[in-house]
């Protein structure tokens, strides 16, 4: 795992990344802060993204003066119902920062989104140049989802799933879809498409509503042995899984 100290070694570092590391915004969303005007050097404004910062360097943005973090944390929760997968919510309701509790003021970003009443695994990260690649809606990792529709599965319609017939045009078609003869109205979807609630509306195409969805996986991260709520840190191997991905999108 790269530390903010690793990039000084190599002449400095990449202003944008900078900004990325001080734990404010994703690497893209940097550069637009840098391009409006908003960041300064030393007391002077930066325009360019690529501008490289050194270790001595006073950086502010807006004003207020930055740190880069210098520990990337990964974090895989489980998610309970009713919790928001966003940094705050207007609503007061529970978000899934507020169940994560780590040492000093690490600023974590949620990989992606589940809705408020989909449970399972999400990923959380003060790495946000990851969080933006793996979470772009055009990028595909894998996930499994656990579906319990309102009524039965019907043949005809799983055939339709699995070719994408019937769905509308752009809408991706599940990777793989099982039913349980014991079990009918459950079924297991692993599904590569980012698109915001993809499961629920193509249930909902077909005339299913979703009664309960859970992720299971994520990338082939998984909530086994974590309760609802509960999360642990990334082994070495998963973190490595994960870059792997993301530099595939950036390709």
């Amino acid at each position: 795992m790269e530390h903010a100290q690793d990039a000084y070694n190599r002449s400095g570092i990449v202003l944008s990344k900078y900004l990325s590391h001080s734990g404010i915004c994703a690497r893209r969303k940097a550069e637009d802060l840098i391009k409006s005007g908003a960041v300064m050097v030393n007391g002077t404004v930066v325009t360019q993204w690529a501008y490289r910062v050194q270790e001595n360097d006073t950086i502010t943005c807006h004003g207020k003066t930055l740190t880069p973090q210098k520990k990337l944390v990964y974090i895989a929760l489980n998610k309970p119902t009713e919790v928001i997968t966003t940094a705050a919510d207007d609503e007061g309701r529970t978000t899934v920062l507020e169940l994560v509790k780590i040492r000093g003021n690490t600023r974590l970003f949620p990989i992606g989104r589940l809705d408020c009443m989909t449970t399972g695994i999400i990923l959380l990260t003060n790495d946000g140049e990851l969080a933006q690649s793996l979470a772009h809606p055009r990028f595909g990792v894998e996930k499994r989802y656990h579906v319990v529709l309102s009524v039965p599965l019907k043949d005809y319609h799983k055939r339709m799933l699995r070719t994408g017939a019937g769905l509308p045009e752009g809408m991706t078609k599940p990777d793989k879809i099982m039913t349980f003869d014991r079990k009918p109205r459950e079924c297991i979807v692993c599904i590569h498409s980012g698109q915001n609630r993809i499961i629920r509306k193509m249930f909902h195409t077909l005339g299913y509503a979703v009664h309960k969805l859970n992720r299971t996986s994520y990338a082939g991260i998984s909530t086994r042995g974590l309760p609802k709520g509960g999360w642990r840190e990334l082994t070495y191997d998963e973190v490595a899984i994960l870059k792997r991905y993301a530099q595939r999108a950036e390709r």
